[in-house]
């Protein structure tokens, strides 16, 4: 690790040193946590054992943490300082996090799926453990003392009653800090803590609200020149022929025309001269009519005539012979709609070495994917992790970082600098896949479910690179280009589709569809969908049942912990509305069934003009042991938020060519005005495993939100958005 670390340093000179700015504290992943030995190392501490792995200790008295997850705005780089600093006593300006960086930090592959606390920021709390226990040894043999008597305090060692001490540079005297983390290792007793499980602010905040350069579109370095995109009008369609004359008569500050296959880019000085040069290649550039998209007009019935693949998700006692109710929900396409739009830089230095900084989730599955795809060996490509400007799942950072990369090695020499329009944005990212839900169950004479018979369609979620060129947009335009294989991640589909209440007979399998756009990661993937249809099915049968929405929740839950979110939310709110067109709708997960638990109220109310206005948002949240409530709040406000946007407004369109939301009036979303006022209640199990909160919330608001409008006006809409067009008549 270090030998790597020292060689790409000598190789990438001033502009590694340059981007100080980006090295805010990092993102993490974890383990299960205890005090006590563990039998074997959890996560990605059986690959990466050392603790050099994962901190160095200063010799000034600070802590530099090396993550392999990467500060997506959900706060991770804060948690995993505050684990960090709590093993080793240190205030929490004392420990610096880097992100994810190849050969700098741990391969924590991407920072998906809510796991960076348990994953990153539980490797990092052993791995701090063990430093702890590493300096009080050395100091120990300094001062003639037993480790068990001296102590760490403020980036030095000594005894407990401070009548000698040692500080980090006497201890280390002029060594790295090494050692292997054991199973054995013990960490600081809960009862101890004073930073982790304690509310703490993201310290980039008020940059980012300053408009301080934070984000990879910031990146500036000397000699940097602009590049652009020259896209085909479909998905599949062919360059045909180009005239790179009429290009260069009218932008003066153009440097090179990139044509690779189908790929086609420009490289100029300005980045207005990028655009100005995109905009006239554009109009001279001839390309084949590509193949038609299907499903523009009905696409909920164009997906369910589509061949599929179907797995078996659980088969559990009878199937359903009479059902008591049944119902098909429907969930569009949706986009992940970042506020900046997807940007890298790349630079193929002297040395031929080539440099990527990117908004990638994954540096070395990039990496991996470029690799393939410039034909390039791993030891000749590094990939810096650089916070994006909003998103959460697969955007274009991948593909972005991808051209940034082939332009780069045509213009060897200049670090270049790729911005995607808005446009780029919206008509070429890899969406959350539309789905299409059935639900059947049966009710006994008691109003209990017996029987339950789900089915979901599908296309993946998961078309990340994973070393795939093939899944990198350039991937299929170049010369030689990459086919990509159909399939990607099935199991993100069926991500929360079976119940997490008390159902003796379970029937539920999943069909994968290829459907007309291109798909992948968009927050809690199908979890949305499935928890969406679920939970105002559930609701349906509790009005069969003629039971309370609550009531009969709890009545099919028997985990103490899901019942207590319930009946914690309860007393969060207020009596019912009297306003007419006002209600309240309630909805709950776990997410994945093994994560964190969610339970959601929205207040709804129906405008006389059937507009539909979501007043207030009541969640509960039981993530285990929280290390910053601060940050599990804030994940948790935005997700309702986000949820409210996907629910009543959100839905990608397009024609037979292509994608026709192109811009945030063709593809609206919830503006500040619109948003609801959010309330956010936390049950801290500080004792628990630690538990993914980042995505629990989508799926509960938006069936809250649903159940909410059903209430308010007699009206189930079971296909999102839930606009007003479908409330009248």
């Amino acid at each position: 690790m270090d030998h790597s670390r020292r060689d790409f340093l000598k190789t990438a000179g001033c502009l590694t040193i340059g981007f100080s700015f980006t090295q805010l504290p990092f993102a993490g992943a974890a383990l299960p946590l205890r005090e006590f030995p563990l039998q074997e190392l959890p996560g990605n501490l059986k690959e990466y054992s050392n603790i050099d792995a994962w901190l160095e200790v200063l010799a000034n008295g600070s802590v530099r943490v090396f993550t392999g997850k990467l500060e997506l705005g959900q706060g991770i780089r804060t948690a995993v300082a505050q684990v960090a600093a709590e093993e080793l006593d240190l205030p929490m300006e004392k420990v610096t996090v880097a992100l994810a960086e190849t050969e700098v930090t741990p391969n924590e592959n991407y920072t998906a799926g809510s796991t960076s606390i348990e994953t990153s920021a539980m490797s990092v709390r052993y791995a701090a453990a063990a430093a702890r226990e590493r300096l009080l040894e050395l100091a120990g043999a300094q001062l003639n003392l037993p480790p068990e008597q001296l102590r760490l305090d403020n980036g030095k060692a000594s005894t407990k009653n401070g009548d000698r001490s040692a500080t980090f540079a006497q201890i280390l005297n002029g060594n790295k800090l090494s050692g292997e983390i054991k199973p054995t290792v013990k960490l600081k007793p809960k009862k101890d803590y004073t930073t982790s499980g304690t509310p703490v602010h993201r310290d980039d905040v008020p940059q980012i609200v300053k408009g301080a350069p934070v984000y990879v579109q910031d990146l500036h370095f000397p000699g940097m020149v602009h590049a652009r995109i020259v896209r085909p009008p479909a998905y599949d369609a062919q360059l045909q022929q180009y005239n790179e004359q009429a290009v260069k008569a009218k932008v003066p500050g153009l440097l090179k025309v990139v044509a690779n296959g189908s790929f086609l880019g420009v490289i100029a000085t300005r980045e207005y001269d990028t655009v100005q040069a995109q905009q006239l290649l554009s109009q001279h550039a001839e390309w084949s009519k590509g193949t038609p998209l299907a499903g523009s007009h009905n696409l909920a019935e164009h997906l369910a005539s589509l061949p599929v693949r179907s797995q078996t998700v659980r088969e559990k006692g009878q199937a359903i012979n009479t059902p008591t109710l049944q119902a098909r929900y429907f969930k569009p396409y949706i986009m992940h709609g970042a506020t900046g739009p997807s940007c890298a830089v790349a630079l193929y230095n002297e040395q031929q070495q080539l440099q990527v900084w990117t908004h990638s989730q994954g540096v070395y599955p990039l990496r991996e994917a470029l690799q393939q795809l410039l034909q390039l060996p791993a030891e000749r490509i590094h990939v810096k992790g650089v916070p994006g400007s909003g998103c959460y799942g697969h955007n274009g950072a991948d593909d972005v970082a991808a051209e940034a990369a082939l332009l780069a090695m045509a213009l060897p020499g200049r670090p270049i600098r790729l911005q995607w329009s808005r446009q780029d944005e919206h008509g070429w990212e890899p969406y959350g896949s539309a789905m299409l839900m059935d639900l059947a169950a049966t009710l006994d004479d008691k109003g209990k479910i017996t029987h339950w018979q789900y089915g979901l369609r599908s296309d993946t979620h998961g078309a990340r690179p994973g070393g795939q060129a093939a899944n990198l947009l350039p991937g299929r335009y170049i010369t030689k280009p990459f086919k990509q294989e159909g399939g990607g991640y099935a199991g993100g589909a069926f991500r929360n589709s079976e119940p997490y209440y008390n159902i003796p007979n379970q029937h539920i399998i999943a069909h994968a569809f290829q459907g007309p756009l291109r798909t992948s990661s968009l927050r809690s993937l199908g979890a949305f969908a499935n928890v969406f249809a679920i939970e105002c099915f559930i609701d349906e049968l509790a009005e069969k049942a003629q039971q309370d929405a609550f009531a009969f929740r709890l009545a099919h839950l028997d985990d103490e912990r899901a019942i207590a979110v319930l009946q914690k939310l309860k007393t969060m709110l207020p009596p019912a509305p009297a306003a007419s067109g006002t209600a309240v709708g309630i909805a709950f997960a776990r997410y994945k069934n093994s994560g964190a638990y969610c339970a959601v109220a929205a207040q709804v109310h129906i405008k006389t003009d059937y507009s539909i206005q979501v007043q207030k948002m009541w969640a509960v949240v039981d993530a285990g042991e929280i290390i910053n409530p601060d940050g599990v709040k804030n994940q948790t406000e935005g997700g309702m938020v986000q949820a409210c946007s996907w629910t009543i407004r959100e839905q990608v369109t397009f024609d037979e060519q292509h994608v026709t939301s192109r811009d945030w009036i063709s593809y609206p979303i919830l503006s500040f005005k619109q948003s609801p006022a959010v309330e956010v209640a936390l049950i801290p199990h500080p004792d628990a495993e630690p538990l993914g909160a980042g995505e629990a919330v989508q799926g509960p608001s938006g069936a809250a939100i649903a159940n909410a409008v059903y209430r308010a006006s007699g009206k189930r809409i079971r296909h999102l958005p839930i606009l007003p067009e479908k409330l009248k008549g």
